[in-house]
């Protein structure tokens, strides 16, 4: 069947790129309106410095979270479809609180398990500038578009003023791309026989309560890592007020995105290979959960979690197209399939980072000065 052109529009006198971007502002005139509110409440607020700390911080929960949902609650979103959304929003909810607020009773008022306490990132800010406030907006665009942007890229740069910070976070954040990348197909070139022989039909049970314990346990590790992410805005250390700001707002954001199922970024796991299958989302759990918990142990270094989920996945597809495939024309069609899913999570993730590095670059006077110098 012929798609049916716009009436409104002559299709064939504009470029390709050029009309998405019409469909896109067409089917998004209530997200690009609010969008554009929240631009406008950026630029007026900024000067006010208490005001503009508590409305970037909202921005950053909200959009932060629905971005990186599909690292630790997307595949439980997925597998967990039937289920009444409030319930999962509860679990996770309550694991949330009880991990941040035993970082604030611990670290005396730090929320971020420490990774705000690392040279370049100690200050908190004293006043803000719009892209500082507006970073959050841009994160929220992308989101919206679907693009695994790494927030601790995107929202933790504009804040940074030692350019050797960026550059340990980006160090950090490639390894973890690659050990998740070549573990993912060792451990899943092992596993494909053993799912194909004994993971078939209806699961268990007992893999229901699994699911959740190691859903429930990367999720916890995931906010010691990227909390910081969110509490960049505020001071380093919360009072009891500010605390329970901090952990109310972000607790009614996740239901927001549960009742939602994850929203429009939910669709980057749902297309992977059986991730709606309770058995597959338990195993991808564990080994980002490992993962995750190995990098939180070796340093302090923030990093960006959504390289390390995306280097698991795309390891993932790329190792199921090796082992199930035994035909080499099937093989070979699995192997594009899979090379153009990571390629292209990668290419948008390589997006966010540019922008962030850009951002950083405008603000910061004291990392212009630092690059410029290394560079002339």
């Amino acid at each position: 069947m012929a798609k049916l052109k716009d009436q409104n529009i002559n299709q064939d006198a504009l470029s390709k790129a050029a009309y998405s971007l019409f469909d896109f502002t067409k089917k998004e005139k209530s997200f690009l309106l609010i969008i554009c509110i929240l631009v406008s409440i950026a630029g007026i607020i900024t000067p006010y410095t208490y005001a503009a700390m508590w409305f970037g911080f909202a921005l950053a929960a909200y959009s932060a979270i629905a971005n990186d949902s599909i690292q630790t609650i997307g595949t439980f979103i997925a597998s967990n479809q039937k289920q009444k959304w409030y319930f999962l929003w509860l679990f996770m909810g309550l694991i949330f609180v009880g991990t941040v607020t035993f970082s604030w009773f611990y670290y005396n008022g730090d929320v971020s398990y420490q990774r705000l306490r690392v040279d370049g990132l100690d200050k908190a800010p004293e006043s803000f500038v719009f892209l500082q406030i507006a970073a959050p907006i841009v994160l929220l665009v992308m989101t919206r578009l679907r693009m695994p942007v790494s927030t601790t890229f995107l929202l933790l740069n504009v804040f940074t003023y030692k350019a050797g910070t960026i550059i340990g976070v980006m160090q950090k954040s490639f390894i973890g791309y690659f050990v998740a990348f070549f573990l993912a197909i060792m451990v899943w070139y092992v596993l494909e026989k053993f799912v194909n022989n004994y993971l078939k039909g209806k699961p268990g049970k007992f893999w229901y309560p699994l699911q959740w314990v190691t859903s429930g346990s990367l999720w916890a590790v995931w906010i010691m890592q990227d909390a910081a992410n969110i509490a960049v805005f505020l001071p380093r250390e919360l009072n009891a007020w500010e605390f329970s700001a901090y952990t109310g707002f972000v607790f009614l954001g996740l239901g927001v995105l549960f009742y939602m199922k994850g929203d429009k970024i939910q669709g980057i796991v749902n297309e992977k290979t059986r991730v709606t299958d309770v058995r597959a989302a338990t195993i991808v759990d564990f080994v980002y959960a490992i993962i995750l918990f190995y990098f939180k142990a070796y340093s302090q270094m923030p990093m960006s979690t959504t390289w390390v989920f995306i280097g698991l996945l795309g390891g993932r597809e790329l190792s199921i197209a090796l082992a199930k495939s035994k035909k080499l024309k099937k093989r070979k069609a699995r192997l594009v399939r899979a090379y153009r899913m990571a390629s292209n999570d990668l290419i948008k993730a390589g997006i966010g980072l540019i922008v962030s590095l850009l951002l950083a670059l405008i603000i910061n006077e004291g990392i212009r000065e630092e690059v410029f110098g290394y560079i002339f």
